[in-house]
């Protein structure tokens, strides 16, 4: 069995509207709580960067299943939606759309997009976030599949 560790460091200097920082090996950010949710909305949220988990591990995943299937991709592009419900001041990150577009090579075969297809929502389960998350965030997607 292999262990990856990750670390990530946060200073917060003060109060709720205040601007704090994170830093990874390979991200440096300011935070705050977005101006969405009376914060002073600069840098990045805890809501975006969910998202944005959810989000690369969810393409990168589906990069390397269509590869792995062989299927020959022109492009691979995607944009997601995050929605977070606040009934009686109780925030509830409810849901996550996802909406990858895949284009195929010209000369794609029907099969191709048959198998671009179940891979799109395979990768979905297969995303270690997504199961990470499952069962607390509703996660869906909108798949597109076109030629180039």
């Amino acid at each position: 069995m292999a262990e990856h560790h990750f670390h990530l460091k946060t200073h917060w200097p003060g109060l709720r509207n205040d601007v704090g920082k994170i830093e990874a090996e390979h991200l440096v950010t300011k935070i705050s709580i977005p101006k969405e949710m009376d914060g002073p909305g600069i840098g990045t949220n805890p809501d975006e960067m969910l998202l944005g988990a959810a989000s690369t591990c969810y393409i990168i995943t589906l990069a390397a299943m269509l590869e792995r299937s062989q299927i020959e991709k022109d492009g691979l592009t995607m944009e997601s939606e995050a929605i977070v419900d606040v009934t009686n001041g109780i925030f509830t990150y409810k849901k996550i759309i996802h909406r990858p577009e895949i284009v195929l090579k010209q000369n794609a075969t029907d099969r191709d997009k048959k198998i671009a297809q179940k891979l799109a929502e395979k990768a979905e389960k297969s995303c270690m976030i997504s199961r990470a998350i499952q069962g607390n965030v509703d996660i869906q997607l909108e798949v597109t599949i076109k030629t180039a």
